[in-house]
């Protein structure tokens, strides 16, 4: 009887040995796949980010190009970026309903397309359009990169995973223009679109061979689409972002219009989200300190970052009086050290609390908006540099940590709206970033023109606009604060 219980055992230990040993041989046959796929999602952020950066370059030379005005060639920029931020979160959660896989493949395919469409565009309405669609696919890739992370790494590299996005949208933002400057000059005004043909054809043979296949058939328990939800939000944004977008800067009966216009959106919005049985956006999940948190402050500190691409250049120009090169490399700075310092956030993130680093990013973030306010004055382009130099890592810190706190327990079913909502909260922290803080500036200057003040007047609107920053992040800490979730 022994001998059989001895017989029994050792059976069971085999069993056992055999079950982990072909668990980790499987872990490791998955991690070369699991790097592809993940390489596939960062080429998605790169390309979606880049995007937006290379063509502000080129928009001189497509005014020549087109003999068209400046107001009118901004709306090739306007348009892509009007896309992406009505179209995100709607796009997030289609990918929900009908496979994140299949819609993230179709949204590389619309943008590769429509790049090579804006490479021989005939016409500036033509090329207009086309960036509208590029939009929408660049819409898919951002909400739908960041959503497929906790379906291609494992929990405990979350933080690595999204540090890594954050750095290929840091890249794609820093590498835009002196690309763009580069191709322009080297095959013309075309070849700052046609460059995201080869790259998307590569994008998507990554995903296609490599990313996860859809767990679930189409639409299996998802509800049906909120169309009425869907359309009342793109309506509700798209009116906010051009309140805040034209007129450059001269805040006038339009914009308010359109504003008022906006507000009435949310509030029909938010009535028919409550009337239908499959909502685009669950307004109960807000009921999740750290969802609503985290949305508010991503906003927060998008708004904050854009200052400094909005004032820094009036800065360094009119205070400092440095020539364009010198600006533009100075200008480099930042996303140099966003992009260097991203994955190193992101293992930090996964080592220690998210919600700890929230609060570090954030206090980074706050001494560099103080540092900004008080030390270029002192010790000129040393401390522009300085300031800059503790605000970008805090940025991407708090980018890891609070894209991690949220997508980490979101469910299956939510992730891709989740994403989309995080990516949104993002694009209209920019859009209101460049139309607040350029305003609270403009107003500091006490100048009529802006471009023409003395540098006295500058310095002074570079002072108040970002003492208004820090300002704006230690209401964000005292957010973080309260949010944090409780121990036991």
């Amino acid at each position: 009887m022994t001998k059989l219980r001895l017989r029994h055992s050792s059976q069971n230990l085999v069993q056992v040995e055999g079950r982990e040993e072909a668990a980790i041989a499987a872990s490791v046959a998955r991690a070369p796949s699991a790097r592809r796929a993940l390489a596939s999602l960062s080429l998605s952020m790169l390309l979606s980010s880049l995007g937006t950066s290379i063509a502000n370059v080129g928009l001189p030379t497509l005014a020549v190009a087109f003999a068209a005005s400046f107001q009118q060639v901004q709306w090739i920029v306007l348009a892509y970026l009007l896309a992406v931020t009505t179209l995100i979160v709607s796009v997030g959660r289609l990918g929900d309903i009908a496979g994140r896989r299949r819609l993230l493949l179709a949204g590389i395919v619309l943008f590769t397309m429509a790049s090579l469409l804006c490479s021989v565009a005939p016409t500036l309405r033509l090329l207009i359009a086309a960036r509208v669609v590029q939009g929408l696919g660049a819409a898919v890739m951002m909400a739908l990169s960041m959503a497929f992370v906790s379906e291609t790494v494992p929990k405990e590299n979350t933080g690595s995973a999204m540090g890594l996005l954050g750095t290929m949208s840091a890249i794609g933002t820093a590498l835009g223009p002196s690309l763009g400057g580069m191709l322009i000059s080297g095959f013309g005004w075309p070849a700052i679109f046609f460059v995201n043909v080869p790259l998307g054809c590569l994008a998507l043979l990554l995903a296609y061979r490599h990313l996860p296949v859809d767990r679930r058939a189409p639409s299996a328990g998802q509800g049906g689409f909120d169309k009425l939800g869907t359309l009342l939000l793109i309506l509700t944004l798209a009116a906010y972002a051009l309140a805040m977008t034209i007129g450059r800067g001269h805040f006038g009966s339009l914009n308010m219009a359109l504003l008022l216009g906006a507000t009435l959106g949310v509030g029909l919005f938010v009535l028919a989200e409550t009337k239908v049985a499959s909502p685009l956006i669950r307004l109960t999940m807000f009921r999740d300190p750290v969802l609503s948190a985290g949305v508010a402050l991503n906003a927060m500190v998008s708004t904050v970052m854009m200052a400094t691409l909005v004032v820094g250049p009036f800065y360094l120009s009119r205070a400092l009086g440095l020539n364009e090169a010198v600006i533009g490399a100075v200008m480099s700075i930042g996303p140099i050290i966003s992009a260097l310092s991203g994955v190193l956030a992101g293992r930090i993130v996964d080592r220690l609390s998210a919600s700890f680093i929230i609060v570090v990013g954030l206090m980074l973030l706050v001494a560099g908006s103080l540092a900004l306010s008080l030390i270029p004055a002192i010790f000129g382009i040393a401390g522009y540099i300085a300031a800059v130099a503790v605000l970008s890592p805090g940025y991407q810190l708090f980018q890891a940590a609070n894209n991690t706190a949220v997508m980490v327990n979101v469910g299956p079913g939510e992730r891709g709206v989740v994403s989309g909502m995080l990516n949104l909260s993002r694009n209209l922290g920019l859009i209101t970033g460049a139309s607040v803080m350029g305003a609270v500036f403009a107003l500091a200057t006490a100048a009529i023109d802006v471009t023409t003040a003395r540098a006295e007047a500058v310095a002074n609107g570079m002072r108040v606009t970002f003492a208004v920053a820090a300002v704006l992040m230690i209401v964000g800490l005292a957010i973080a604060f309260v949010s944090r979730p409780r121990a036991g």
